[in-house]
């Protein structure tokens, strides 16, 4: 079990990787690419798929010639680590403020979805994502949306808001939750007007919205307030992490006995609805965590972020395995069971939640399943997925 103590860890910081050479010599789409590449390169600062950037560049326009203000900003189902340049949605700035006077109130938000494609700058097709409003709303050229690993748990804890003012100051401003969407887009905006001297804000139980006048600003600035949030972590954190030690894990050889023993019949039980392909995860992050006296309580308390959610759904399954006493034929016999439990906990879910309108309930499955002292099983449409939905769960 990893011991933490309070104290100053540079090894541990985000590296400063902009290029002013290279960065030097490219268009501002070119940058806001480059840009996006280096963020997306650490999953400390997002996980794949998460988060968006955004540029507001002046083109010219190619019906009158004239130039306009475009908003650059990642597409729907873009991944800002591999992005080029046809994964950017463009739309005209002007009449993405002109939504202004189409907007009914908060009860009717999700129809302004239905009017970003009327604000496509040159018949691009690549479709606006719902976080195109934040980024247009925020008056400055270069806007990053981030989910780092060390803000989300600012932004998801029970004193958010505390937090944020003791941690960043005057600098990073904090909005309550909302779901993402033009209502948030709105609030963002008017933090700004009211907020002119800051840099960026955490948004609760979501992600982290940093700007700036130029690209390199806007990046550095993203960077900067990440490590502020790690350097205040490291002067916190003191003893073992999760509770302390509960279990020793199992030995490599077992682990991997018993995860081949528990993949077969998980998915052949989940599989009724659609193929699942499964991956197993037994690093040293994850066994820290599957061996520690909180896996229980701490896996009950679900994810910490929507980004999150998307990947690993709202909480895993924990196995009911004793690593002590590895009676794997126990378990096994117990795993329709659990299973069956988790499906019902999971419809019971969707029924307290769902809405007039809500999409119909979705695999009712658990995505994660966690094996005391053994390490973590994920099960997906395709083995990319399952082995994403790990990398989710461990920075969650």
């Amino acid at each position: 079990m990893t011991e933490q103590s309070g104290g100053a860890r540079p090894e541990n910081r985000l590296a400063n990787l902009w290029d002013k050479d290279r960065a030097a010599g490219m268009t501002e789409p070119e940058r806001l690419i480059y840009r996006s590449n280096l963020l997306g390169s650490d999953k400390r600062i997002t996980n794949y798929g998460g988060g968006n950037t955004s540029a507001k560049v002046m083109e010219k326009d190619p019906l009158t010639g004239e130039a306009v203000e475009v908003l650059w900003v990642k597409g729907s189902g873009g991944d800002v680590g591999t992005i080029r340049r046809d994964g950017f949605a463009t739309l005209y700035m002007d009449k993405l403020r002109a939504l202004g006077n189409l907007y009914r109130g908060v009860e009717f938000e999700d129809e302004m979805v239905d009017y970003l494609p009327h604000c496509t700058f040159n018949l691009n097709p690549r479709a606006a994502s719902i976080d195109t409003p934040l980024h247009a709303f925020v008056p400055r050229r270069h806007v990053d949306h981030m989910h780092p690993d060390a803000v989300i748990a600012i932004a998801a804890s029970r004193n958010s808001k505390a937090l944020t003012r003791e941690i960043f100051g005057d600098e990073i401003g904090w909005l309550s939750w909302k779901r993402p969407g033009y209502e948030l887009g709105v609030r963002l905006g008017e933090f700004c007007a009211e907020n002119p001297g800051a840099r960026g804000v955490v948004l609760e139980s979501h992600g982290l919205f940093t700007w700036g006048d130029t690209a390199e600003e806007s990046y550095l600035t993203t960077i900067e307030t990440i490590n502020k949030a790690i350097a205040w972590f490291e002067g916190k954190i003191a003893g073992p992490v999760f509770g302390g030690p509960r279990f020793h894990p199992l030995p490599d050889d077992q682990r991997r006995e018993v995860a081949g023993r528990l993949m077969p019949v998980i998915r052949g039980t989940i599989s009724a609805s659609e193929p699942k392909v499964g991956h197993f995860d037994d690093s040293a992050a994850v066994l820290e965590f599957v061996s520690s006296g909180d896996l229980e309580p701490l896996a009950a308390l679900g994810t910490s972020c929507p980004d999150h959610f998307l990947r690993t759904k709202i909480r895993p399954l924990v196995i009911d395995f004793d690593p002590s006493d590895p009676d794997i034929e126990r378990t096994l016999a117990g795993l329709e069971d659990a299973i069956a439990d988790y499906r019902k906990g999971y419809e019971a879910y969707y029924e307290r939640c769902r809405r007039a309108g809500s999409p119909a309930m979705r695999d009712p499955n658990a995505v994660v399943y966690l094996v005391p002292g053994g390490g973590m099983i994920t099960f997906a449409k395709d083995k990319a997925t399952a082995r994403i939905s790990v990398e989710f769960y461990v920075n969650a």
